[in-house]
């Protein structure tokens, strides 16, 4: 996917569903959220472990379909292996873009996410993304 294709995506996306969240401030799970709020997004955390409780202002829930409104993008913070589930379940809530983090690679994500008709971006941060492309707000 090339870098005018990356921009129109996340011009467009507003709900981010954030796969993979941590409430350690270290990690890149938290300081991307926390830069993606700082740009305006709505970002959803979802974490089995976290589920119920509050993560920078945000409900965090189990999983994707557990979030009662609709998501226009996923960002996977997960391994390659559960890249596949988490897929299969951005599918089944209709997400219009699956994106897998740095270090994230999938072809099998890919695949299903792509036969969805969805946006696929694989191996790249939208907290980098977003100043490389002059998008910042």
């Amino acid at each position: 996917m090339d870098s005018q294709e990356i921009a129109e995506i996340l011009r467009r996306v507003n709900t981010i569903a954030l796969v993979g969240a941590s409430d350690k401030q270290n990690r890149p799970s938290y300081e991307v959220m926390a830069y993606l709020l700082e740009q305006g997004y709505t970002v959803i955390p979802v974490s089995p472990k976290l589920s119920g409780q509050t993560l920078l202002g945000q409900k965090v829930y189990e999983k994707l379909s557990d979030i009662p409104q609709p998501i226009d993008m996923v960002d996977v913070f997960r391994n390659a292996d559960a890249a596949v589930g988490v897929a299969r379940e951005a599918v089944d809530v209709k997400a219009k873009v699956l994106w897998l983090q740095k270090g994230v690679i999938s072809e099998e994500a890919q695949q299903i996410a792509l036969s969805a008709g969805m946006k696929f971006v694989m191996d790249k941060c939208p907290k980098q993304e977003i100043p490389a492309l002059g998008l910042e707000k």
